[in-house]
């Protein structure tokens, strides 16, 4: 279950119905909006950047009320609804507006409307490596893990791979991976899932680039160059990640399940095609362990 904020009884003068009167004269309208969010990195920081900023949701509310008149409630209900999705941070919004004074006919108290809509579904791209305990049983237990997270849907896995170790103490080589995946959930939300499965695994973080038991990066949120692509530098969320286009045990079994995909490299890098950076790679540190049924198993 995720966070909520509750914005109720916005309220302005709008010229929405069906009859020449109700455009003319206009009438009261209110508007309550429910959005389902990750308020985790808020609540931890303190930081109004890390939440959704309700002030900014209640004028854009009331500039739909006020704003171009349409005939239906509902019609004004699913373009509120679209503002809010809008948020990055959103990833469900419901929306009820109230007309107290329709031209129903009968005596009554209110009418609404409520919609609930959810966000756009983006491509993204998740790492999985392991090299301690049972390695092939951990990213097994992973994957299935990720097909049955209710933020992801279609996902789809490479591969797997031996690597050699990059950095950090002496420790075994490592099985990795990558998945891709569609996603409603924000970024941060997204992340905190991730590790919430590393945590399942016995994934503690301790040693830099040490061994451990599972590792879940989030390589790449949205489509580069798109609207949906997730821009971020910062303590808890990097995107892109920052040594992803270097690392050939992520780049390798990305473009095994993704030959066609395009990368941007690093933070305000330019935007190339992943088949053109492997290209250039010293592969030698990565050895493919067979073939894969598209879901990652061998």
């Amino acid at each position: 279950m995720s966070d909520r904020i509750t914005l109720t009884g916005v309220r302005g003068i709008g010229h929405h119905g069906v009859f020449a009167h109700e455009r003319r004269d206009g009438q009261p309208f209110v508007v309550d909006v429910e959005i389902e969010a990750d308020l985790a990195g808020a609540a931890g920081s303190d930081d109004v950047a890390d939440t959704v900023n309700y002030g900014e949701i209640g004028a854009s509310v009331l500039a739909r009320i006020e704003g171009e008149p349409v005939d239906l409630i509902e019609t004004l209900a699913a373009r509120i609804a679209g503002d809010v999705l809008g948020h990055r941070l959103v990833d469900v919004a419901t929306v009820t507006v109230h007309k107290p004074q329709a031209p129903v006919g009968v005596e009554f108290g209110d009418v609404s409307v409520s919609v609930t809509r959810d966000r756009a579904p983006v491509p993204v791209v998740i790492a999985l490596g392991a090299n301690l305990g049972h390695v092939e049983e951990t990213l097994e237990a992973a994957l299935a893990a990720l097909a049955a997270c209710p933020g992801l849907s279609g996902v789809r896995a490479s591969r797997w791979f031996e690597t050699e170790p990059i950095g950090g103490p002496d420790q075994p080589a490592y099985l990795n991976l990558v998945a891709t995946a569609l996603t409603r959930w924000s970024a941060p939300r997204l992340l905190r899932a991730l590790h919430a499965i590393e945590a399942d695994h016995g994934r503690v973080r301790e040693v830099r680039w040490g061994a451990r038991t599972l590792d879940l990066d989030l390589i790449q949120y949205g489509e580069p160059g798109s609207p949906d692509e997730w821009l971020a530098i910062g303590p808890e969320l990097t995107l892109p990640h920052p040594r992803a286009h270097e690392r050939a045990f992520v780049l390798v079994p990305w473009h095994d399940v993704a030959p066609s995909a395009s990368l941007r490299l690093g933070a305000g890098g330019a935007v190339v095609t992943l088949a053109s950076v492997v290209a250039d790679l010293d592969t030698s540190g990565v050895r493919m362990l067979g073939p894969s049924d598209g879901r990652g198993h061998r």
